[in-house]
């Protein structure tokens, strides 16, 4: 949190917003989730000399409690970090937040040596925590597109492969220090190019038994998940969906052969892939279908999976950002809970067939 950008109501006094209570994560474990993916800043500070930041710390450690209160698991991820603000995340080529994007870790050798060093602080501190099932070792790595417009992997790795814009020579440090002081806990990677399926492919695979590799979820990201303005396309619907001119039908034909890199990588390598950010907009047309297509999809490809997001009750913030919370269903306008809506209909059927929790898996 910002204080001149985010002032100090919108996402709160703390050092990390916005807040979060225990009501709000035992109302997400009451409807049917099992695990939260915790995507937030990372442990030490992004500017040097990188230390630890106690605030951050603090804040994690307190969501860890709540999720273990409500009887969830976690996975721990990081968006932040030595050389990386979460800005070129959020907000690519947004104005207002000149000054505030850093994306220089992708060039400097001391900030990938803090970001390793990050993780075995992290390592030491919550390998013992029995709700952590998880280290995702950054959140969307995405130096081809933030700093060389380029959304073609073939392209990218032809040009840049085994230089210090290629997460594959950055991730196996991170992994072997953690490995030194655990050996357990699963490492979750995704993908350079904001993690998205097609760079799915591309990661170099590394020797170890507990590694998953995850993937995001918003395509077609303009065309339909994230429309802006007039909302001109629906799903099931008829648009182009790949830039090349010509309309495409798009349906669950559409998103089952979206997936295919994920099923060939799982058939190929016979490692594990999960979903660990998907979502839509929620009123984009047809949003209640898409969702129910797409869980489906995951769920007979044996996909682990967390949709984007779980939004905190705090009213300075959910009264502004709510196009995914989809406790308040697909009227734009609506801004209070609903939990019969069709939208969270859609999750929670699935949710539904959840049975494994700490409370059951440590009893057993």
């Amino acid at each position: 949190m910002i204080p001149e950008l985010d002032g100090l109501e919108f996402k709160g006094a703390g050092t990390v917003g916005p807040p979060f209570t225990q009501e709000d994560f035992d109302a997400l474990s009451a409807i049917g989730a099992n695990y939260v993916s915790i995507s937030g800043p990372g442990l030490f500070a992004e500017m040097p000399p990188y230390e630890l930041d106690s605030g951050v710390q603090a804040n994690l450690d307190n969501l860890l409690a709540m999720i273990a209160e409500a009887d969830m698991f976690a996975t721990i991820g990081f968006r932040t970090g030595p050389g990386r603000s979460e800005y070129s995340l959020c907000c690519e080529g947004d104005r207002y937040f000149d000054g505030y994007f850093n994306d220089s870790v992708w060039e400097d050798d001391v900030a990938q040596a803090a970001w390793v060093d990050m993780w075995r602080y992290t390592a030491e501190r919550y390998q013992h925590n029995p709700i952590v099932v998880g280290y995702k070792l950054m959140v969307e790595p995405n130096a081809p597109g933030i700093l060389f417009d380029s959304y073609d992997p073939e392209e990218f790795y032809a040009g840049y492969s085994g230089t210090s814009y290629d997460w594959n020579q950055l991730y196996p440090d991170i992994v072997a220090t953690i490995r030194e002081i655990d050996e357990t806990t699963p490492i979750l990677i995704g993908g350079a190019g904001w993690s998205s399926v097609e760079w799915l492919p591309y990661l170099d695979r590394i020797d170890d038994p507990r590694i998953v590799y995850v993937v995001h979820q918003y395509a077609p990201f303009e065309q339909y998940t994230h429309q802006e303005g007039r909302l001109r396309n629906t799903y099931p619907g008829a648009f182009d969906t790949d830039y090349d001119g010509e309309d495409d039908r798009f349906d669950r034909t559409w998103l089952e052969q979206n997936l295919e890199p994920v099923q060939e990588f799982m058939t190929t390598t016979g490692e594990p892939v999960a979903v660990d950010e998907f979502g839509v907009v929620r009123w984009e047309p047809g949003a209640a279908q898409f969702l129910t297509d797409q869980i489906s999809l995951f769920e007979g490809l044996g996909l682990n999976y967390a949709i984007w997001e779980w939004s905190p009750s705090w009213p300075p913030f959910a009264e502004e950002v709510h196009a995914m919370n989809y406790r308040y269903g697909p009227d734009p306008d609506n801004l209070n809970d609903d939990l019969m809506n069709e939208l969270l209909g859609a999750i929670t059927q699935y949710w539904a067939l959840n049975e494994l929790r700490p409370s059951t898996y440590y009893r057993e």
